[in-house]
């Protein structure tokens, strides 16, 4: 099996067996506790921030959210009128995006389960994927946005962990423990890196440092 397939079963048995309701209530108003309180706010920071490179007015454009969670990229991206494609890897959490989508909603949203990458899901004018690339390789990450680009016709956001000295302690943490043993653990990246297998057409958007929620969104041309 390829270290992309190891990941992705790894991922996908966090957050469809362990993580679920620590995730579900991460994505309300529910009370959480601090350090909790400081990624909720960074991710919908970082959702205001992905949505901004796309034009304001959505009717008509096709779009992917690629590791759709819990639904909130695919609310608002429906909101302003976008179709909407959302796939994620975990069917609990589909199924949690699907039971809070609001009615007159529900027409521009199709929810699956599966890989992102899976060519049946169609072409589109945006891809976002939001946090669901953290805990892949370069090359993997590359592979991924290759297979992709091939379907978008615009651009694609997406985001990775960067290399500051406080992620990077984390990494090096979690590599000290057996992986059949511990979470998938975020891989921070740097954009030259990044660049070598993605090419001149990816550019960083912007940082959200909230506690610790730590992210780059980078957007790649198509």
């Amino acid at each position: 099996m390829s270290e992309y397939a190891l990941t992705r079963a790894r991922v996908e048995e966090y957050f469809d067996r362990t993580a679920t309701k620590a995730w579900e209530r991460l994505t309300t108003d529910a009370k959480v506790s601090r350090i909790r309180q400081t990624v909720r706010k960074g991710r919908d920071q970082m959702r205001e921030l992905m949505i901004s490179r796309l034009p304001q007015d959505l009717r008509g454009a096709r779009i992917l959210d690629a590791g759709c969670g819990t639904g909130a990229m695919s609310t608002e991206l429906a909101m302003r009128g976008a179709t909407v494609t959302a796939v994620d890897i975990s069917p609990r959490l589909v199924q949690i995006a699907q039971d809070r989508l609001a009615p007159a909603l529900q027409p521009q949203v199709r929810f699956l389960a599966g890989d992102m990458t899976d060519e049946a899901l169609g072409s589109f004018d945006y891809v976002l994927a939001m946090d669901s690339l953290i805990y892949y390789t370069a090359p993997d990450i590359g592979r991924v946005l290759s297979r992709l680009s091939e379907r978008t016709q615009n651009t694609i956001v997406f985001t990775v962990a960067p290399r500051t000295p406080f992620l990077m302690t984390f990494w090096m943490m979690g590599k000290l423990f057996p992986r059949s043993d511990r979470s998938p653990v975020m891989i921070p990246h740097s954009l030259p890196l990044l660049k070598t297998h993605l090419g001149a057409g990816l550019d960083r958007v912007g940082r959200i440092n909230s506690g610790f929620y730590i992210s780059d969104c980078l957007e790649l041309r198509t």
